[in-house]
């Protein structure tokens, strides 16, 4: 598990066997996603949730005989807790969100504050706990599940969009941090995904817009992209992992898009 330079053909397959991970928002959704994924190449995952129920049914479905999942119920504001958390981890997957569709005018500023401690302060008091251990032994992977709006701004999604513009952000500052000590960070920018986060969106961007659920979808959310989808948890939980492999140890500092052509624009 040594940070050296690949001297021949890198393996394709990523074996996380004897690693650590923590991944945040492990309950549902990309998180569940990321924490299976990762269980499947060996590593052992901690999910952190609130949703101690979710975590338990994430744990039942954990993958047989490779690495395992632990259930981390954790609330994201205790910042001192999310701190310790990530301790000892060698993998750390930034990607528990919350999202309110509002007017600048109209956004509650409790609402503003809470979505920017769970996705920016939050990220920045794990990669805190993490690091250290990270850096003793030259090797770590910080991924951090961003969105295209990390990118690109949306109207009425002032505090998601501030959030993930300011996640992208520290990404790039721990990329330059920790590359002389072989650890890589990145984005994983994705459109929307099938999750439950983005079917409440549906319902919201609804009741901003004044138009029915079905217009939503195809008119505002995919409006902008060449790929009339969804994005599926499981292949931004593809991304990660890769992202996490022997084969991915130049990249950092990036951004990777799952965007069905949004940014092309």
């Amino acid at each position: 598990m040594s940070a050296a330079t690949p001297s021949g053909p890198v393996p394709s397959v990523t074996d996380l066997t004897g690693r650590t991970a923590l991944v945040t928002g492990a309950a549902g959704g990309i998180g569940r996603a990321c924490a299976l994924r990762l269980a499947a190449a060996g590593a052992t995952v901690r999910a952190v949730d609130l949703d101690a129920e979710g975590l338990a049914g994430l744990v039942a479905a954990g993958p047989a005989g490779l690495g395992t999942v632990e259930a981390w119920a954790l609330d994201l504001t205790d910042l001192d807790a999310a701190e310790q958390a990530a301790a000892g981890t060698d993998i750390l997957v930034n990607n528990a969100g919350l999202q309110l569709v509002r007017p600048l005018e109209e956004f509650p500023p409790e609402v503003f504050s809470r979505v920017l401690t769970v996705m920016l302060e939050a990220p920045f008091r794990l990669l805190r706990g993490a690091l250290p251990d990270m850096y003793a032994q030259g090797w770590g992977r910080v991924v951090n599940i961003s969105s295209v709006h990390g990118l690109r701004a949306s109207p009425y999604k002032a505090a998601y969009v501030a959030a993930k513009h300011g996640l992208e952000g520290l990404s790039k500052v721990a990329a330059l941090e920790g590359a002389a000590h072989g650890v890589t960070s990145n984005c994983v920018s994705p459109g929307y995904v099938r999750t439950p986060l983005v079917e409440r969106q549906i319902a919201d961007q609804a009741e901003a817009h004044g138009i029915s659920p079905e217009r939503v979808v195809g008119e505002v959310m995919l409006a902008d992209t060449a790929v009339k989808r969804l994005v599926e948890p499981e292949e931004v939980a593809e991304a990660v992992a890769y992202l996490c492999g022997p084969h991915a140890s130049f990249i950092t500092g990036a951004s990777l898009t799952m965007d069905g052509g949004w940014t092309a624009h």
